[in-house]
């Protein structure tokens, strides 16, 4: 057990020592769940005082890490001037508007207005009610189908559930939004024998164009996408596949959501995904990072293709009908907005990109281990694939089996990190350093070593 005080630094400890100090109180399906009591940088402690490097920033979000002083200055000076207000009949607060000015500006592609949300969940749920609204509004009642990905993830509301492309999600729940499956961009898993990533590309823009074809194109409301697959996988996207899914899109003027929930803020090594994949969406979905998670909070951003059938169908109906109680939190915006103000003073995108190539780096130095069959990401996203049989690309019969037994070995060993199917994924806040990535390397060398050991001792 650990009993490291708050003040002692990471770099003042062995990394060696740090890898094997961790066993006590780990057995977690015979004790239960971990309780996480206190934060520091990039780790987090549990209450038997157990130091965690959080691989993941907790749910891809706490990009500033845990212990970000300024966010808590900045929400104290909130609440001493006023702790709460709405933005219904026309009133708003100095930080939300203030807020809303600034993403606009900072915004990848021309947007007009922001709408504020407590969750990127709930945000898409708008996002989706303003678009059917829109629909309506130009006199298009039919255009409400939604076009999105197999294993995407896009919330846990009732609606949003729908949207998320993950077989696991939707047990046991119904299914009632008009939603258009397309495939996942995943060349690993998806490519045929022979196929380049560029053909992939193609056959996954000809699969959505024929799907907007049967559909008919005057029944699509949008197309939904991350720019990067999160809570899928960490599938990033093949060569050139953007860019000819673009262009169907366009082809049929279709409008584009861009769901940068996890890839804004600096996440993929420029400020939004969008910047590093060329995306021109109609509609931003922000959340996670936009406060490093140290407050629930989400924005979207809408361009006037989008905002004007709103603004006529508000004359109409005189306004546009729609709210929640916390929609642009005095407290959550001026949280926000410090966040951005630490982003960007210490260029936390280009600290991104520099980290993530090296971790990177180090986890396909592993590819030679008996475990792994593909490393992928891009800037602090990273997915490891992990294989029994690397030629057929098959993990154990169970399906997560194999990655559930890593992760728990990873959280042994001292990092956290989460496993979707059979694959690890981390996400680490944007502030780590050389060391604190070496570390995560470290630790997933030695749990594969134990993993491999583990099922050798089962034959």
């Amino acid at each position: 057990m650990n009993n490291y005080s708050d003040k002692e630094t990471m770099e003042s400890r062995d990394i060696n020592y740090v890898l094997h100090c961790h066993t006590n109180h780990i057995k977690h399906k015979e004790v239960g769940p971990i309780i996480i009591e206190k934060g520091d940088g990039v780790f987090v402690i549990d209450n038997y005082g157990n130091r965690y490097l959080e691989g993941m920033s907790g749910m891809w979000s706490a990009g500033l890490g845990f212990s970000e002083k300024r966010l808590g200055e900045a929400a104290k000076r909130q609440y001493d001037t006023l702790p709460f207000y709405h933005v219904f009949y026309h009133r708003s607060t100095p930080p939300t508007i203030d807020l809303a000015a600034k993403l606009v500006e900072m915004a990848p592609v021309p947007m007009s207005k922001a709408f504020f949300n407590a969750s990127g969940s709930e945000a898409i749920d708008t996002v989706i009610k303003f678009l059917w609204h829109r629909s309506n509004a130009q006199g298009e009642p039919q255009r409400k189908k939604i076009i999105a990905r197999k294993r995407a993830y896009h919330g846990a509301t009732i609606a949003t559930n729908n949207l998320t492309g993950l077989d696991g999600n939707h047990q046991g729940h119904d299914l009632l939004m008009p939603v258009v499956r397309v495939g996942c961009p995943h060349f690993y898993r998806e490519g045929r024998p022979g196929e380049t990533e560029e053909q992939f590309a193609t056959r996954l823009a000809t699969e959505l164009e024929d799907a907007i074809l049967s559909e008919g194109p005057e029944t699509i409301c949008c197309f939904l996408a991350e720019p990067v697959n999160g809570g899928g996988g960490v599938v990033v996207p093949p060569a050139t596949y953007w860019e000819k899914i673009q262009a169907v899109l366009k082809k049929y003027d279709i409008l584009f959501v861009a769901d940068e929930v996890i890839t804004g803020f600096g996440r993929t090594g420029q400020m939004f995904g969008s910047q590093t994949y060329n995306l021109q969406p109609d509609v931003l979905v922000y959340s996670k990072q936009l406060t490093s998670s140290y407050i629930p909070f989400a924005a979207f951003l809408m361009n006037e293709k989008v905002l004007g059938p709103l603004d006529e169908a508000s004359k109409k109906y005189g306004g546009l009908w729609h709210g929640f109680t916390t929609c642009g939190h005095p407290v959550a915006s001026a949280i926000a907005l410090e966040t951005i103000r630490i982003i960007e003073e210490e260029n936390l995108p280009q600290n991104t990109q520099k980290m993530g190539e090296r971790l990177r780096e180090g986890f396909r130095k592993l590819l030679d281990h008996p475990l792994v069959g593909e490393v992928r990401g891009v800037g602090l996203l990273a997915g490891v694939e992990l294989v029994i049989d690397k030629k057929q690309k098959t993990a154990l019969p169970e399906v997560g089996k194999l990655g559930s037994m890593a992760a728990e070995r990873m959280r042994a060993n001292g990092v956290i990190t989460r496993p979707t199917d059979d694959a690890l994924l981390f996400a680490p806040p944007m502030i780590i350093n050389e060391q604190e990535v070496d570390m995560i390397v470290a630790a997933l060398a030695k749990s594969l070593d134990e993993v491999m050991a583990e099922l050798e001792a089962e034959k």
